[in-house]
């Protein structure tokens, strides 16, 4: 039996109070800071924002913005 599934067999005995504690443990890592894909993120961001402000680049309302794609915005 592989490390995965005698963990996965441990985790399905615990009470269920546990496996929450668990899962949001689990799903926490998954979601940790990547300083590398932040800083792509930053320098498109500023990149966008300076197009705006350059005039290269149209905004417009979030309703305008969720019509295009058949989304409630209210």
């Amino acid at each position: 039996m592989s490390k995965k599934n005698e963990l996965l067999k441990k985790a399905l005995m615990l009470k269920p109070k546990e496996k929450a504690s668990m899962i949001e443990a689990l799903i926490k890592s998954l979601d940790a800071p990547d300083e590398a894909i932040d800083a792509l993120w930053k320098q498109e961001s500023e990149s966008r924002i300076d197009a705006y402000e350059k005039g290269a680049l149209k905004a417009v309302s979030v309703q305008e913005a969720f019509a295009k794609y058949q989304i409630d915005a209210d």
